[in-house]
């Protein structure tokens, strides 16, 4: 059987950019709470020959059989072997806040199967090795309103208690994961890093994007965008123009 079909039967994996014959495939890894589907805006916005792969972690829709996982090494693990069928053109990683770390892990795996990613692009989180601190997830009252002012989830949800309890138990199961991770300062990853900052993104201001230049072992550059956590939604062309440019010669 052809491995992309084989692939397609993995409730881990999403492709939300068929190509018959990519140039590279871009593997997305959400942030806390979200599915794969946070990135279609973004993906629809690349070339025709970046095929966009995105992973849906366990509690989302399609992929509620699985347990929660609160560890971002487990997850990188189950990711990392669900992408296997999907190895063969050129692959890059890209992770936004939670998934910026859980992107720098699936990229150590990667390379560590000698599968590595052409680049690791990266944003909206302080550095493997820096962390969050003891930050623990608060109420429920809390972590909406932090959803809110953020503008992460859709507003929609918020007025419908029904959906907004599984997104609630998957946001707190990320945040315990993402607060409790902690990279050694010595892990590093082969490919060149690049880091998307936001101005005024709260998560790394006063230079917090600079811990990431520690873990890799090649190059490191940091593209700027106006705008805040969220950045990426309010500035799509933008950001899929500026990934691109990353991907260079990979790119028909």
């Amino acid at each position: 059987m052809d491995t992309r079909e084989t692939a397609k039967k993995s409730p881990w994996i999403q492709n939300l950019t068929p190509c018959k014959a990519p140039s590279v495939r871009l593997i997305c890894l959400p942030y806390a709470g979200a599915s794969a589907t946070a990135y279609n805006a973004l993906s629809a916005a690349f070339p025709d020959s970046v095929e966009v792969l995105s992973a849906q972690y366990p509690g989302r829709p399609g992929n509620r059989e699985e347990p929660l996982i609160a560890d971002v090494g487990e997850l990188a693990d189950r990711v990392a072997e669900e992408l296997a069928p999907w190895l063969g053109p050129p692959v890059a990683v890209f992770g936004h806040s939670f998934g910026s770390v859980v992107a720098f892990e699936v990229t150590r795996r990667l390379e560590a199967a000698g599968n590595g990613p052409s680049r690791l692009v990266v944003s909206g989180r302080r550095s493997p090795s820096d962390g969050l601190g003891a930050y623990a997830p608060g109420s429920d009252a809390e972590i909406v309103a932090e959803l809110k002012e953020l503008g992460g989830i859709p507003a929609k949800l918020f007025t419908r208690p029904k959906f907004l309890k599984p997104v609630l138990d998957v946001v707190k199961n990320d945040y315990r994961a993402n607060s409790g991770y902690l990279a050694d300062p010595a892990a590093k990853v082969a490919c060149p890093v690049s880091f998307l900052l936001a101005e005024a993104d709260p998560y790394v201001a006063g230079g917090g994007e600079q811990g990431w230049r520690r873990h890799t072992s090649a190059g490191f550059h940091v593209m700027e965008f106006p705008g805040g956590h969220f950045f990426l939604n309010d500035h799509v062309t933008a950001v899929a123009e500026k990934i691109t440019e990353t991907l260079g010669e990979d790119i028909n």
